[in-house]
């Protein structure tokens, strides 16, 4: 097993190097087939001989550094049909940092992880497979939750990187063929575009499901397990609504999601890094998947940022003019409120009608 995992971390290693030596340049799609896709910021990507197309905008709010960060990698794991997607939103003196060392080690890991899962099932003969059925998901899922694992504890052990009073929020998704998984981990959200009748196509005829929970301190659940680590869970005066996680007897560090890669000070305290891992069988009345930061979802409904992407002509506009749509709506909506970093990833599933 041990030779398997080292295998496969050279393998992650090997892409990972490739995707540097691509930098930060706009979309994929060029050069060899063989070489993965990759952008790091702002920009699209087209997919290599598939019907995949992403958009993705990050713009900096009125709190100072851009602490938003995301990944497209198409071409996931050198395979065709997989793409994976990850938003990271970061918090606290070097949130920045934080959720760039995220952004980086995660989709690796995954990768890793994924592998392995994969080597493992194939050691199981046809007649359990059989039996099991399409388990796809289940091995997402298990590799999911052992690559945020090992993130956050590598996190930890950084002697280059402070995370005791700084953290970040993850969201990714990996398309695989039909399957889309999605996993969460703090308070950003991802959101479905489908068609809401027969007819489908234009924006007026799409539902806006959401995908993804909002780990915010005060759901039931999350509550629960807080106060069950002695941890506290309310909102200052000055600050009406904004449930906030604080250490038992101290008024900090104050922060404002129950899950979250970093932010050691409260880990003790009921704040973890596990996922919540979802999936979802796409269809032909699925158009689009949104991937944003909380910056869009305070001012922005869900149903308002598929309309916003569904009605902007050029898709490869769509992530930016939902960030810019944001920004608007903060300071018509929000005065006298910074504006927080607003950041989108718009994945698309089929071509567009001609």
């Amino acid at each position: 097993m041990r030779q398997i995992s080292s295998l496969l971390q050279g393998l992650a290693r090997s892409l990972s190097v490739g995707r540097e030596r691509r930098g930060d340049g706009g979309a994929g799609g060029e050069g060899k087939a063989a070489a993965p896709a990759v952008l790091r910021s702002s920009g699209t990507v087209w997919g290599e001989g598939s019907e995949t197309f992403a958009a993705v905008c990050s713009r900096r709010g009125e709190k100072g550094t851009n602490q938003d960060c995301s990944i497209v990698w198409e071409g996931f794991g050198c395979q065709e049909d997989t793409i994976f997607c990850g938003i990271f939103d970061g918090h606290g003196p070097w949130g920045h940092y934080v959720a760039k060392a995220v952004r980086d080690s995660l989709p690796a890991s995954l990768l890793c992880h994924w592998q392995e899962a994969l080597a493992l099932a194939s050691l199981i003969d046809d007649g359990e497979k059989k039996r099991l059925g399409d388990c796809r998901f289940d091995l997402w899922e298990q590799s999911y939750a052992a690559a945020c694992a090992a993130v956050d504890d590598e996190l930890r052990r950084s002697r280059r990187l402070d995370a005791v009073y700084s953290g970040c929020t993850a969201l990714s998704a990996v398309k695989q063929g039909d399957l889309l998984v999605v996993a969460n981990v703090g308070d950003s959200r991802a959101v479905l575009a489908t068609a809401a009748d027969s007819d489908g196509g234009g924006a007026s005829a799409l539902a806006a499901v959401q995908l993804t929970v909002d780990f915010k301190p005060n759901l039931p659940q999350e509550k629960e397990r807080i106060k069950r680590c002695n941890g506290q869970v309310y909102c200052h005066a000055d600050e009406p609504g904004l449930y906030r996680v604080w250490g038992p007897g101290r008024d900090s560090p104050g922060l404002a999601m129950s899950r979250a890669f970093g932010d050691y000070s409260v880990k003790d305290y009921g704040v973890i890094s596990a996922p919540e891992v979802t999936q979802r069988r796409i269809t032909s009345r699925d158009q689009f998947v949104i991937l944003a930061t909380d910056g869009v979802w305070d001012v922005l409904s869900n149903e308002e940022a598929v309309q916003i992407v569904a009605g902007t002509p050029e898709r490869g506009k769509a992530a930016k003019r939902l960030v810019e749509c944001a920004v608007r709506a903060w300071r018509r909506r929000r005065r006298g409120i910074a504006v927080d970093d607003c950041s989108a990833i718009c994945l698309f599933f089929h071509s567009p009608p001609s």
